[in-house]
């Protein structure tokens, strides 16, 4: 069942990506010849709207064919009105636009649906205290429920943790302890942690941590959607964040995750509810959107740089240069999606 529910959350993550291209294509006049979801033999298709709606036999991506434009030989090319190579730079572009900002839009939408949900955030109640560290030292225990800091209201374990980290001096928390409110004071000290990259670094804390206790997230109109528009902004942030240190060597390459990673996580996340299905799925549209803008040849990014070529310098990229970065960006494409597979067969294994 979870791997049903990870291919289908990947098609349709796939579909809205491509549903983009379609519509803009459409919209300034470019015949769309096939919108397929996954690549190789087809298995089932029907024509409707003038365009070939099919789904292929491998569920790892999909494409828009569009008249005059051939991934496989770019040099091959249609100057018919309605022909892809007919249409300005400014409107090719935004054709290629269309799909990585869909999945951007689809990953807001989806958070705001968990946002309308209620979903489940950590409180700020503390669980274990280390010893000898500034909360220890302060007085702190566990089963403490952190009320505020500084007079500043505390909803969630992640709020007392940005307020932490961004300190700068004492700080004066509220806490509540067996209904009694008790104040203490004390100043977070650097230590050296782990961030979501696997990075040492140095960071402001307290010397707590979670004791696992949740409550749901009550949110207004106004809040669900600042919720929904700051989760898709983190998640883009992250995510090209990530790309660059990977491409920079500050992420080591074993870290880079392929299909099998996304469909094990995905399927993991339909154990813990729809919810974590549905904010899986929104990270996974906003890497999809990020990654496809990366000025690789064979993908949007790829070819929105040889328009640029062309909007800067009033020509096209010659053919030979235009088929040379094509095979060297599929070669590209092959090599990091065979390491990512690579990756994810040795945490398999262990």
């Amino acid at each position: 069942m979870g791997i049903f529910v990870s291919l289908l959350v990947l098609s349709g993550l796939i579909f809205f990506h491509e549903l983009g291209h379609y519509l803009a294509a459409r919209f300034v006049g470019v015949y769309v010849e096939v919108f397929s979801i996954g690549f190789g033999k087809r298995l089932f298709s029907f024509k409707k709207f003038d365009t070939e709606w099919s789904i292929s036999a491998i569920p790892l991506g999909g494409y828009v064919k569009m008249k005059g434009q051939d991934d496989s030989d770019p040099t091959k090319k249609s100057y018919d009105a309605d022909s892809y190579n007919t249409k300005t730079p400014q409107q090719k572009i935004f054709i290629l636009l269309a799909g990585p900002a869909f999945n951007f839009v689809l990953a807001f939408f989806l958070y705001f649906i968990i946002a309308l949900s209620s979903p489940p955030v950590l409180s700020p109640v503390i669980g274990k205290v280390m010893e000898n560290s500034p909360a220890s030292v302060a007085g702190l225990e566990s089963n403490d429920t952190v009320i505020a800091i500084n007079n500043i209201k505390i909803e969630s374990w992640e709020e007392m943790s940005d307020i932490i980290k961004s300190s700068s001096g004492t700080l004066k928390l509220e806490i509540l302890r067996d209904g009694v409110t008790e104040y203490k004071t004390l100043t977070p000290k650097l230590r050296e942690t782990k961030n979501m990259f696997g990075e040492t670094i140095q960071k402001k804390m307290i010397g707590i941590g979670s004791a696992g206790v949740t409550h749901p997230l009550k949110l207004g109109v106004i809040e669900t959607l600042k919720y929904a528009t700051d989760q898709t902004i983190w998640a883009s942030t992250m995510i090209f964040t990530g790309v660059k240190k990977l491409i920079v060597g500050d992420v080591p390459s074993s870290e880079l995750g392929g299909v099998i990673s996304i469909i094990k996580l995905t399927s993991d996340a339909t154990q813990s509810g729809w919810v974590s299905v549905l904010f899986f799925a929104a990270l996974i549209s906003v890497n999809l959107g990020v990654l496809n803008l990366l000025p690789i040849p064979a993908l949007d990014g790829g070819h929105i740089m040889f328009n640029l070529y062309e909007l800067i310098f009033r020509r096209e990229a010659s053919e030979a240069v235009m088929m040379n970065f094509t095979i060297a960006g599929w070669i590209l494409l092959a090599g990091l999606m065979g390491l990512g597979i690579f990756n994810d067969i040795n945490r398999l294994v262990g």
